[in-house]
C-alpha cells in the first residue's frame, strides 16, 4: 500500500453509488483519491488536482465522458480509464481517438478496474513507483535500467524503451504498427523491419534462442511471456 502513497485518482461519476463504492475501495489500496459527481466539475478539479489517473464515465447528464476527455488531454499530463454502460465499438474508438487509455465495460468487477489502473502507472508513470517487478523482470525507469533473472542487461535507449512496453503489456499481442507508434513515435518514416531487428538483439540479450520469452504471431505481431 505504500508503494501507492502520492498517486492520484480521480473518480468521475454521476452515480453516487459507484462513486462511493470506487472511492472507499481504491483509499483503502493507498491511493489519493477525489471524486466528481459531474464533467464540470472534473474539469475544474482537475486542473487543482492534477491527478496522475482519472476514471471517467461515458454518458454524464450535461459534459459527457467525450468532452472531458478531450479538454482534460488537452491541458493535463493523465492517464484516462473511460467507464462505459454499453459494450459497443463506435463509443471505444470515439473515446480513444480523443485520447482515452483504456476503456472498462459496465458492469466490471472492482479487480478488474484496479488491474487496468495498475497497468496505467506502470506504463505511463512507472517512476511513481521506482522499481516495476513483472515476473523475472526488472524495470527502474528512474536509471532506465532493466533487468532479467538477476542480471542486468545492456541495452541501448530504443531496446530499453521497446522491452520496456512489451514487458509492460506482457501476454497481448503487439503488431509492428503499434510498437513503431509506441516506441519510435507516430512520424517515424523508416521501415517496419526495424522491428525486427531489435528484436532479434533483444533475444540475443535475453538469450532466447528459442523464442519462449519474445513469441513471434505469424501474421499478428510479438508477445513477451513473462512467466
Amino acid at each position: 500500500m505504500n508503494q501507492l502513497r502520492g498517486i492520484k485518482l480521480l473518480l468521475v461519476d454521476d452515480e453516487p453509488n459507484i462513486l462511493q463504492f470506487l472511492e472507499l475501495g481504491l483509499l483503502n489500496e493507498g491511493f489519493d483519491v477525489q471524486t466528481a459527481p459531474d464533467g464540470i466539475t472534473a474539469v475544474t478539479l482537475a486542473k487543482q488536482f492534477q491527478p496522475h489517473i482519472v476514471i471517467l464515465d461515458v454518458m454524464m447528464p450535461g459534459m459527457d465522458g467525450f468532452e472531458v476527455c478531450r479538454l482534460l488531454k488537452k491541458t493535463e499530463n493523465v492517464a484516462i480509464i473511460m467507464l462505459t454502460a454499453r459494450d459497443e465499438v463506435d463509443d471505444r474508438v470515439k473515446g480513444l481517438t480523443l485520447g482515452a487509455d483504456d476503456y472498462v465495460v459496465k458492469p466490471f468487477s472492482f479487480e478488474e478496474l484496479l488491474a487496468r489502473i495498475h497497468a496505467r502507472i506502470r506504463n505511463q508513470f512507472p517512476n511513481l513507483l521506482g522499481e516495476v517487478m513483472i515476473g523475472p523482470f526488472r524495470i527502474d525507469d528512474r536509471r532506465k535500467e532493466i533487468g532479467y533473472r538477476g542480471r542486468v542487461l545492456e541495452l541501448s535507449p530504443t531496446e530499453y524503451e521497446l522491452l520496456k512496453f512489451m514487458v509492460i503489456n506482457h501476454g497481448l499481442v503487439l503488431s509492428k504498427s503499434v510498437i513503431l507508434d509506441k516506441v519510435w513515435g507516430y512520424d517515424f518514416g523508416g521501415e517496419e523491419n526495424i522491428v525486427e531487428v531489435y528484436i532479434r538483439s533483444l533475444r540475443d540479450k535475453l538469450q532466447d534462442k528459442e523464442h519462449r520469452v519474445i513469441r513471434t504471431l505469424r501474421g499478428a505481431g510479438y508477445r513477451v511471456d513473462a512467466t
